[in-house]
């Protein structure tokens, strides 16, 4: 058989037998699906095309700019019990189920300086857009314990998941610049997870408040409590008519429990719905001084971020853009 055509699945083909016209001859079954320049015939789940569907380079190149850049501030100013815990008597030391799987010790001074200052190189490094994954990966794997620490000694906060979420993703794609006009699978599917967990924190939290709360969560003094805890000057007059207070707990209850509807929204009012959620978070800092940062850049996923950078590259100084082009490939 030395020699003989093959056919597109690897059989050999056979010559027709001699004087046998075979012009006409109808195609063989899936003929008309091979890859010569026409359909194959397969079609991709629409959930995977949903997943995977392409996003610009660009767009995750600017929310891993954002994230690397959260984390510096995060470490440093926002989030520092992580910190602290490092001179707390390991007595008070509660593993959580992580530190269990992973046999993780109590803090200590050392293992807090090294995971706060590693945390913070890694991010600064990894914000050049320079060895994504191993750079990536670091800052995932510093950040994460960091937090671990943070809350294996009390109380634990729920909104850090998504972000954990997105420290472990968005390393995988690989290069990306702020000006890379090519769309990815990858990219699609590491913005859509980080989308999915994102709106997973509200969905979770509305079930979170019945299934520990009961439904007294929504029909008890929930919102006045918070605000004689930790009310600012902009909510206490909410005191004295607490019926708008009791109102608002069943309208973020239904807010948290309908988020997952914005993925059936089109493009525009996905993002009024994302700027509706932002408006919330305001008026909730307004109120009782409550921010879920890490959030609230997760929520950034579902914008387009790439438009953002293209109008800041056009209107920054020329020494600015010089500088980010050089530390990000920011390229004009």
């Amino acid at each position: 058989m030395v020699g003989r055509p093959v056919t597109a699945d690897g059989r050999v083909a056979i010559d027709p037998p001699s004087g046998v016209d075979t012009s006409g001859a109808a195609d063989p079954p899936g003929a008309a699906d091979t890859p010569a320049g026409r359909d194959t015939g397969v079609r991709t789940p629409r959930l995977g095309r949903w997943l995977f569907d392409p996003a610009p380079m660009s767009r995750l190149a600017a929310l891993r700019l954002l994230v690397f850049g959260f984390v510096v501030v995060d470490v440093l100013g926002l989030h520092t019990s992580g910190w602290y815990h490092g001179w707390a008597d390991p007595v008070w030391y509660e593993p959580l189920l992580l530190g269990d799987a992973l046999h993780l010790p109590a803090a200590s001074v050392a293992l807090v300086e090294l995971l706060r200052w590693g945390s913070v190189a890694a991010a600064l490094a990894a914000m050049t857009g320079r060895a994504p994954r191993l750079l990536g990966w670091t800052v995932a794997v510093g950040w994460t314990w960091y937090q671990y620490v943070a809350f294996s000694y009390g109380k634990v906060d729920h909104d850090r998941a998504d972000f954990v979420v997105a420290l472990a993703l968005l390393p995988t794609v690989g290069l990306a610049h702020l000006s890379d006009r090519r769309r990815s699978e990858a990219a699609g599917f590491a913005l859509r997870a980080v989308q999915l967990a994102a709106v997973a924190t509200y969905f979770l939290s509305a079930w979170a408040k019945v299934r520990f709360g009961g439904w007294e969560w929504v029909n008890s003094a929930t919102m006045v409590r918070a605000v004689v805890r930790r009310g600012t000057p902009w909510a206490r007059w909410l005191l004295d008519v607490p019926w708008t207070l009791h109102w608002f707990q069943w309208v973020l209850f239904t807010a948290e429990l309908t988020a997952p509807v914005i993925f059936l929204l089109s493009e525009r009012w996905r993002r009024r719905a994302v700027a509706g959620w932002f408006v919330f978070h305001a008026m909730t800092y307004a109120a009782i001084t409550i921010a879920f940062w890490p959030h609230l850049v997760m929520m950034l996923a579902f914008l387009p971020l790439e438009r953002g950078a293209e109008w800041l590259r056009e209107r920054l100084p020329r020494r600015v853009a010089a500088t980010l082009r050089s530390v990000s490939g920011w390229s004009s």
